[in-house]
């Protein structure tokens, strides 16, 4: 299901920047490219209320999968990173509190020299 999402997300993606790309600017013809004008290539309304149902819809859909993709990856979550990372502290801690035997060295004996004085 979620696989089914992604592969659904990315084609709208996809789908989404060409059709926002061949839109054109102030005083650009999508039908000139062709060598007719808008008029003859999308109707007589020209272009503009084909490519904006499109890409309402496109952008409707990238959104629903976006919301639901978010709502899969929230409620199958099973952890934290933090709770991995408390975890590992614990045991370091653990490891470094072990009471180990300490080894004091006996006094040396002070030198010759130094008993002469």
């Amino acid at each position: 299901m979620v696989t089914l999402l992604i592969v659904i997300h990315v084609i709208v993606c996809l789908f989404l920047i060409v059709i926002v790309l061949l839109q054109h600017g102030k005083g650009a013809d999508v039908g000139a490219t062709f060598g007719g004008s808008s008029q003859t290539l999308f109707g007589t309304e020209g272009p503009l209320p084909l490519l904006n149902k499109i890409t309402t819809f496109a952008a409707i859909i990238f959104m629903l999968t976006s919301v639901t993709l978010a709502y899969f990856s929230s409620s199958t979550s099973t952890g934290s990173v933090m709770n991995e990372l408390k975890k590992k502290q614990s045991v370091e801690v653990e490891k470094t509190v072990e009471p180990k035997e300490a080894v004091i060295p006996a006094p040396a004996d002070k030198p010759e020299e130094t008993k002469a004085k």
